[in-house]
């Protein structure tokens, strides 16, 4: 990779992010919706970590809480947030835009919500470099047109040319890739990035992605449901569940040997050659509303280990060394 063209201080000693009892509430007319609840997350430089979980258990309020992206009703009450050492917390809105695009990227679900519909590529990826540094317009195209290279784009010098509604749906997320990985953030926040795209193009930006952490030290949290891509892809998982992390540790630890029932049934649900022909085990039930979580554990209306204990709520206790998890009866599969 060519060198950045943003000049950037330093990075801190410790962490690049550090969050502890991350709380984001949505205050509704029919009360406060818990979306994300006591989280606890921390990369060091270069780390990747897989956030995974079934849709609704909180993982993109997650994202969308440490880019300070939330909008009324939802707000973060409590808890810290820290990138590089710097409480970003209550930060100014001038902060953010510093950090946003720079430091700090997002890559989004829908390439729509990166792309503006009636500006040239070219246009929105050139002053994606120019906001953030002194580079020169022609600076500038040439780091857009190396990004685009990276991420798979064929004739990237015409598709700077075109505007948004004349790509294919996989080509606007392959931009909106590129234009979060422009000015070799420090920290990268990518949430189902690669859902719209073929498997040949998903294993492509998933290596160079690895290769950008293993090069420059980005650290990247990778949110999916997807425990194939996370298997492959990252260094630890921290799975959610109801707006909490129930679940984390090395991905070797976490996929091998689950402790968590919640994150035994992911992993029972996902097709491998050992069960074909067999039925899958889906997880009975669905994710209860968080604006009525039961009492005490959230899991336990669906867990086959559930018991009277499971009343009162669970805290985080480590199992194994760096594996911790949160629940009463945390332990090997049982039918292991």
């Amino acid at each position: 990779m060519q060198e950045n063209l943003v000049d950037k201080s330093p990075a801190a000693s410790g962490p690049v992010l550090d969050v502890r009892g991350l709380k984001t509430h949505f205050f509704t007319r029919n009360g406060v919706v818990r979306a994300v609840d006591g989280v606890d997350l921390h990369l060091a430089a270069g780390e990747i970590l897989g956030l995974v979980g079934e849709s609704g258990s909180g993982k993109s309020i997650t994202g969308f809480s440490l880019m300070g992206l939330l909008d009324e009703p939802g707000r973060i009450v409590d808890g810290s947030i820290r990138f590089n050492g710097e409480e970003l917390r209550g930060a100014a809105p001038a902060r953010w835009r510093q950090l946003r695009g720079c430091d700090i990227a997002m890559i989004f679900q829908d390439p729509m919500m990166t792309l503006n519909p009636v500006l040239r590529v070219d246009t929105q990826m050139i002053e994606a470099v120019q906001a953030h540094g002194g580079a020169s317009r022609d600076q500038a195209r040439k780091r857009a047109l190396e990004t685009l290279a990276m991420v798979g784009i064929p004739a990237p010098e015409e598709r700077l040319r075109a505007y948004p509604h004349q790509l294919s749906g996989g080509m606007r997320q392959r931009v909106a890739i590129a234009i979060a990985l422009l000015n070799s953030p420090r920290l990268i926040i990518a949430d189902e990035p690669t859902t719209a795209l073929d498997v040949t193009i998903q294993g492509q930006i998933l290596f160079e992605v690895q290769k950008l952490c293993q090069d420059t030290g980005t650290a990247l949290i990778w949110i999916t449901h997807d425990l194939a891509v996370v298997a492959g892809l990252a260094d630890r998982v921290a799975v959610m569940y109801a707006g909490r992390v129930v679940e984390t540790g090395t991905t070797e630890a976490v996929i091998s040997h689950p402790m968590h029932p919640y994150t035994h049934g992911l992993i029972a649900s996902i097709p491998t050659p050992e069960s074909r022909g067999r039925p899958l085990e889906p997880i009975p039930g669905m994710t209860p509303s968080l604006l009525n979580l039961p009492q005490g554990c959230a899991f336990r209306g669906r867990c086959p280990r559930a018991s009277d204990a499971c009343l009162a709520e669970p805290q985080p206790q480590e199992i194994r060394p760096g594996q911790w998890v949160r629940c009463w009866h945390a332990g090997a599969r049982d039918d292991a």
